[in-house]
């Protein structure tokens, strides 16, 4: 019987769960040879955090707290057998011949508190609230490892797309360089326009390099978050090119849902009330408290000698506690307890004045992040469909190069904008479910 008086909460017995309900998977390993989907990433960081697994700790702690303060409630009993031998010997002068006897001695006791003013039940209502704010702190540790590891995942993704843009205007460069180059053959154009395409694709390359750069060091960061080896060979599955925003609810709506389900807001909130309760605790202990006692012995009585006769002792009563006099340390404690309160009740409202600031700047940068997404999408069809053109004019001898490198670098700038809206988008988004405290493994696998 671990736990006879259900002290354990169910995240105990069910093992960890998210948000959204769904369980962390830390029994199968992953197959780093496929590419990696986020669920898995999530599920790899929350399953190799360590500060997870010290708030996992810290919850089977408060439940033994839990289990204490309910075991107030029940009576005690102990019990005591011991086997004796008494020798009585006399001097050399005596007359009386020694006695030898040996037998068993047993006793039992019972102790069971009946009144207390309230001590018991404001120290079990602690505990209970400490517990609660242990879960509570459990659980911001896992919005906090999961919005770590989610947004560098997306970030590997974002310059995973930047590099596959960077190529993409690199084999442009080079389609447009080869044209040159035949033109310049045929006469058709000058020396200059093989020099200036051959520049593009020189920076192209430049660009290339650094966003393949960027992209191995944000793999990296991303390793670290899941806390794997770096040396594990890591990928990703391909980005949809079509991101449809998800419908951004009213700002009323986080408002109340951060208030009610942020893990920080709520681990301040027991905190506090844990707090409340200890005033009464401590008020109490300066308080009478009657306990009900029985006791029965045989043959005499614990660190005593064997009875010379056979004899059964019982006895039961109510036992009165009185403090009277402590000094005036009840008072200062008492103070000191309310003075704790106070504080966390300040912290508690700090807190949530903080977390309800933050939901509202998340929710403006989501608003934003809307707009900017759905223009970023109009800049890049206009700027595809202008190299497009300028390549057919340029092919033709309508256009000159200028044009073409014009157009390719207007639609290297627009792919830019459109993969920067993109991640602005999702790390608005991220934040914006971080900072309500409603985060899940499904909070980033799709942008609708």
């Amino acid at each position: 019987m671990d736990d006879p008086l259900r002290a354990q909460p169910v995240q105990l017995q069910g093992g960890v769960t998210l948000p959204d309900a769904s369980q962390v998977s830390c029994m199968a390993a992953v197959d780093f040879s496929q590419p990696l989907e986020l669920r898995d990433a999530v599920d790899t960081a929350l399953c190799n955090n360590l500060q997870i697994r010290a708030t996992w700790a810290q919850i089977k702690a408060q439940s033994g707290v839990l289990g204490e303060a309910r075991a107030a409630y029940l009576p005690t009993i102990s019990g005591s057998v011991s086997r004796l031998r008494n020798t009585t010997t006399y001097g050399s002068g005596s007359r009386e011949p020694g006695t030898s006897s040996t037998g068993n001695q047993y006793y039992g006791s019972l102790n069971w508190r009946l009144f207390d003013f309230g001590g018991r039940a404001a120290n079990r209502e602690e505990a209970n609230q400490m517990l609660l704010s242990a879960i509570a702190g459990h659980d911001a540790s896992l919005q906090k490892t999961m919005a770590a590891v989610i947004q560098a995942w997306f970030e590997v993704a974002t310059s995973q797309a930047v590099m596959t843009a960077r190529e993409q205007i690199s084999q442009l460069a080079q389609q447009t360089l080869d044209v040159a180059q035949r033109r310049e053959q045929k006469g058709a154009s000058s020396q200059d326009d093989t020099l200036q395409a051959s520049t593009a694709l020189a920076k192209a390359e430049l660009n290339k390099m650094r966003a393949q750069g960027d992209y191995l060091k944000n793999l990296a960061l991303l390793k670290q978050a899941m806390a794997i080896d770096l040396n594990t060979p890591v990928s990703l599955p391909p980005q949809p090119e079509r991101v449809i925003p998800a419908d951004i609810h009213e700002l009323g709506r986080w408002l109340k849902e951060a208030e009610a389900r942020h893990p920080a807001i709520q681990q301040a909130r027991a905190k506090w009330l844990a707090d409340r309760e200890k005033i009464t605790v401590t008020r109490s202990e300066g308080l009478p408290t009657a306990d009900l006692t029985a006791h029965i012995s045989r043959n005499g009585f614990p660190n005593q000698g064997l009875s010379t006769i056979n004899q059964t002792s019982r006895d039961i009563g109510i036992t009165v506690s009185i403090p009277l006099f402590e000094g005036f340390s009840r008072n200062y404690k008492i103070m000191e307890a309310r003075a704790q309160a106070e504080q966390s009740e300040a912290q508690m409202e700090e807190t949530t004045t903080q977390i309800l600031t933050d939901v509202v700047k998340a929710y403006a940068d989501a608003k934003t992040a809307v707009g900017v997404l759905t223009a970023s999408e109009r800049l890049l069809n206009a700027a595809q469909a202008s190299v497009a053109s300028a390549k057919r004019r340029y092919a033709n001898s309508v256009a000159d190069i200028l044009e073409v490198l014009n157009a390719q670098s207007s639609l290297a700038d627009a792919q830019q904008q459109r993969i920067e809206a993109i991640a602005q988008w999702r790390s608005a988004r991220l934040s914006l479910l971080a900072n309500t405290g409603i985060l899940s493994q499904l909070s980033g696998t799709a942008d609708e």
